[in-house]
């Protein structure tokens, strides 16, 4: 089966350089392209495994609508931007994308970080993930007298900090000797306890919160 892949980005240039990435990918098929937001509405209703998400875009900014494809299905979303500063990665990430990536990334990367994400991972560009580390690190500890977040366990921390590695679900399980169906009791559990629905977004809130240090 091939992975169905969308792609939301205004500029023709790099729309087509995208369409030829997907092409030239036998595990991949492109189901559609959009230009603008609006345009993109008419994807939700097709079958996509992958979004390609520019945030730049005619009508808006292409983090605001990672929602719409959320409520739409269980699709991976991974901005491709030219936007590489700090406010713009954690607000990106923040919304609930699968993974970031600058628009110089070659097509070994963007395959591989289309991998990644389906396998399970939050693939970003090491550019984007300093301003995000960099991010976390200054956020204030939590006030003293605030109610108690639910406390994860030691191995939900083991894998949130594989996680925040970039090892997916498979390479957690062996290298923890537990077996893949474990990793998901264990992350369906994590994802509960930080109100999350990403593994991006999990491993943001375990840091923002204190309860994961990458030391």
């Amino acid at each position: 089966m091939q992975t169905q892949v969308a792609i939301i980005e205004d500029d023709p240039l790099v729309r087509g350089y995208l369409a030829d990435v997907i092409a030239a990918d036998g595990g991949y098929a492109l189901v559609g392209t959009a230009p603008s937001l609006t345009a993109a509405e008419a994807l939700l209703g097709r079958t996509v495994d992958v979004y390609l998400l520019d945030l730049g875009l005619p009508d808006g900014n292409g983090a605001s609508f990672i929602p719409r494809i959320r409520a739409a299905g269980e699709a991976k979303v991974i901005v491709l931007t030219s936007f590489g500063d700090r406010e713009t990665v954690v607000r990106t990430i923040e919304a609930g994308a699968d993974g970031y990536l600058l628009k110089d990334s070659t097509t070994p990367e963007i395959i591989a970080a289309m991998e990644a994400a389906l396998a399970g991972g939050a693939p970003i560009s090491a550019a984007a993930a300093v301003h995000l580390l960099d991010r976390l690190r200054s956020l204030p500890a939590p006030t003293p007298g605030e109610e108690a977040p639910p406390v994860l366990s030691p191995r939900e921390t083991e894998l949130l900090q594989l996680f925040a590695k970039g090892y997916s679900y498979k390479e957690a399980a062996r290298i923890l000797s537990i077996s893949p169906l474990t990793v998901g009791n264990h992350v369906r559990s994590i994802y509960r306890k930080l109100d999350v629905h990403t593994r991006s977004e999990a491993v943001y809130e375990a840091l923002r919160s204190g309860r994961l240090n990458l030391g």
